[in-house]
């Protein structure tokens, strides 16, 4: 249900969101002619292996797009989203990630929905399993769509009729074609794909004849022999650049957006699209996703996360905030950046409801859940979670509760599902990812010093003293210390200020890691009477022991 106030609607139409940017190219596109009853959105997907989450990313932020569009719009135009498998297309090589590659191998350049699934299960094809997998995770996070096959489209002929304007407009295709391709590829090259009908396969062969008035194409087959065949009903597919253009026209696609790796071959799409008498759709071209070495993520190298993957460390909500921002920016998307995408989701969270509509537009949490966020309260971020189960070596999220029921009093797994769930997350993170890596040292004499002046002025505070006055007394120990002493920042009290060195030792030597959140408001989680222990225990020298 769309909010339809003013303030609303005002704010929308000045928005430069970046979604808002995108919605209003379409409501322009139908500037002369008026908007129609439906806007068909798209998002296409190549199933030759699992689905990863630039898979998800598209269908998301196309989501983003489309319900922009409503707000736009007031709700008086009707959208779609059709996610688009191209599971014809042949498998040209064989995933890395899949068990018994070997077996795959007599299967080369088939249709992906006539490979058999190695996976096993019910699955028909190999197609089929991945558009599974896909839908499976698109269904688990609510989104409206409907899924299409292209093996499904080619077959029950709703492609037949755009595949003979193909046939008819043959020459006109392929003079955008040919100035792309090399030498070589010029002389065998031909829009059309017949499928084998004695080997089954995807073949890329140069046409003896293409007769439009028939609606056939002759070729010689693997084995030499001269074949016809009907460009309708499956038993010809187009190549990957005809089809895209050819599955806009015969759609009348809206607005599709796609990764950088298409942005030069995006003029080729458009123009095939009119030849074949459409109208090309609106663009946005958004930046790749690399994993943690900067490489491409690929589906068929299994590099990068998986959906499964980041929804075992963490919330949907966040994987939809990593999408949301910069998507024009090439972003890192590996193990590292989900904390930081949980406690930023939170903290977007939190300020919607002090926002005026402006900045509620702008705050990636209204695009996320469609206007109308949840209000979470979440009083331990989870980075200071994390940072908990270090300490307290938790093995589950029952311990990480002892602490915080002390620390909040009345707050509980079941008066905070959502803080409950974080800690679930929290344990197995620092398990898998944490735990192997924690490389605790040993203190030099400076820092044993601080850290002995430190444990004495936690002692000195109050029972129950908050985050602040511990943060404040941990401050006042640094500033008496010349090497954390930093003269580019200035104390309340006129002296020089601390320098964050201070506070990675704290971390370094006390937790085994380079960093971490607040200090004080760590250990007042924590407990002051456990942190002035573990500084202790390295000061014994058992931590880095």
């Amino acid at each position: 249900m769309i909010d339809l106030n003013p303030e609303l609607l005002a704010a929308a139409a000045e928005s430069k969101a970046w979604p808002f940017e995108e919605a209003k190219k379409i409501v322009e596109r139908y500037k002369t002619t008026g908007l129609p009853e439906t806007v068909l959105f798209e998002t296409g997907y190549g199933p030759s292996g699992l689905p990863h989450i630039g898979t998800f990313g598209e269908v998301a932020r196309t989501t983003m797009v489309r319900h922009a569009f409503h707000v736009l719009t007031e709700g008086k135009v009707k959208t779609r989203l059709l996610c688009f498998s191209d599971d014809m297309d042949g498998m040209r090589k064989i995933p890395e990630n899949v068990p018994d590659r070997a077996a795959l191998e007599p299967y080369l350049h088939m249709p992906l929905t006539s490979v058999p699934n190695p996976f096993g299960g019910d699955y028909e094809s190999f197609g089929h399993h991945n558009n599974a997998m896909l839908r499976r995770f698109l269904d688990t996070f609510g989104f409206d769509y409907e899924f299409a096959s292209a093996t499904d489209y080619y077959k029950s002929g709703k492609f037949d009729a755009m595949l003979l304007k193909a046939a008819e407009k043959y020459d006109d295709i392929m003079k955008v074609m040919l100035p792309t391709l090399g030498e070589e590829r010029q002389a065998t090259y031909s829009p059309f794909l017949p499928i084998s009908p004695k080997s089954g396969r995807v073949l890329y062969v140069p046409m003896k004849n293409v007769d439009a008035k028939a609606g056939t194409i002759t070729f010689d087959d693997e084995d030499g022999a001269e074949t016809t065949l009907s460009v309708t009903g499956g038993r010809v597919k187009l190549q990957w650049k005809p089809d895209f253009g050819m599955r806009w026209a015969a759609l009348d696609v809206d607005f599709e957006m796609f990764g950088k790796d298409h942005q030069t071959n995006a003029a080729i799409y458009d123009r095939i699209c009119v030849i074949l008498g459409g109208r090309a759709p609106e663009h946005f071209v958004y930046e790749l996703f690399l994993d943690e070495n900067g490489q491409k993520i690929s589906k068929s190298k299994g590099n990068g996360l998986t959906i499964d993957e980041w929804l075992t460390y963490a919330p949907t909500e966040s994987l939809g905030l990593y999408m949301f921002q910069r998507p024009r920016q090439a972003k890192k998307l590996y193990f590292d950046v989900i904390p930081k995408a949980v406690d930023e989701y939170y903290s977007f969270l939190a300020a919607y409801p002090k926002q005026d509509w402006k900045n509620r537009l702008g705050n990636p949490v209204w695009h996320m859940h469609n206007g109308n966020p949840p209000v979470i309260d979440l009083p331990v971020p989870f980075s200071l979670l994390l940072n908990l189960v270090s300490a307290s070596n938790a093995h589950d999220k029952s311990v990480l509760w002892g602490f915080i029921s002390r620390h909040a009093p009345g707050v509980t797994p079941e008066t905070h599902p959502e803080l409950d769930k974080l800690t679930g997350y929290a344990v197995r993170y620092f398990d898998d990812f944490v735990k192997p890596t924690k490389v605790f040292r040993a203190p030099d004499d400076v820092e044993r010093e601080a850290l002995a002046a430190l444990e004495q002025a936690l002692a000195a505070l109050p029972a129950g003293s908050d985050g602040e006055a511990i943060q404040n007394a941990s401050l006042n120990v640094a500033r008496q210390i010349e090497r954390y002493q930093d003269h580019s920042k200035q104390s309340p009290e006129g002296g020089p200020g601390v320098s964050v060195a201070f506070f990675q030792m704290i971390y370094q030597v006390l937790i085994g890691q380079e960093r971490g959140p607040r200090f004080g408001s760590f250990a007042a989680l924590y407990g002051i009477a456990e942190t002035r222990e573990l500084i202790r225990k390295a000061l014994e020298g058992k931590l880095a022991a």
